[in-house]
């Protein structure tokens, strides 16, 4: 299955309900892990099955004062996940349920590079 590296609007999460769910404190539903330099939030749901998780990129404004440098982490974290969203499937044959909704959350504390940016995203999507 070949898939086009594209970054669209269905593949951000928008939704004040659903990014309220993901974020609330001793949830049940969220499953949550941290890899280097990401903290990742998921929220499984089985009638979006199949589809590409809808994502959030958090970088903390307290860390970074400044936008641009929270753009920039920003803008290096989205374009790594977009060249890599092809190992959230596994190998034919293989079939695990996807998460519908997934933050990451940025948790450095300084800029690294898109190396080891990009390199943190293989790890973290392969271990979801």
């Amino acid at each position: 299955m070949h898939m086009r590296q594209t970054f669209t609007k269905s593949e951000r999460l928008c939704s004040k309900k659903i990014l309220g769910e993901l974020f609330k404190k001793g949830s049940t539903a969220v499953g949550t892990f941290y890899l280097f330099p990401f903290r990742l939030l998921y929220l499984n749901e089985p009638e979006a099955a199949g589809a590409l998780p809808a994502i959030v990129i958090t970088v903390p404004k307290r860390q970074f004062k400044r936008a641009v440098d929270r753009n920039l982490i920003r803008r290096r974290v989205r374009e790594a996940y977009r060249l890599n969203k092809q190992l959230l499937f596994p190998p034919e044959g293989r079939t695990r349920p996807l998460p519908s909704h997934l933050a990451l959350l940025y948790t450095a504390k300084q800029i690294i590079s898109f190396e080891e940016i990009e390199k943190g995203m293989k790890l973290a999507l392969r271990k979801l």
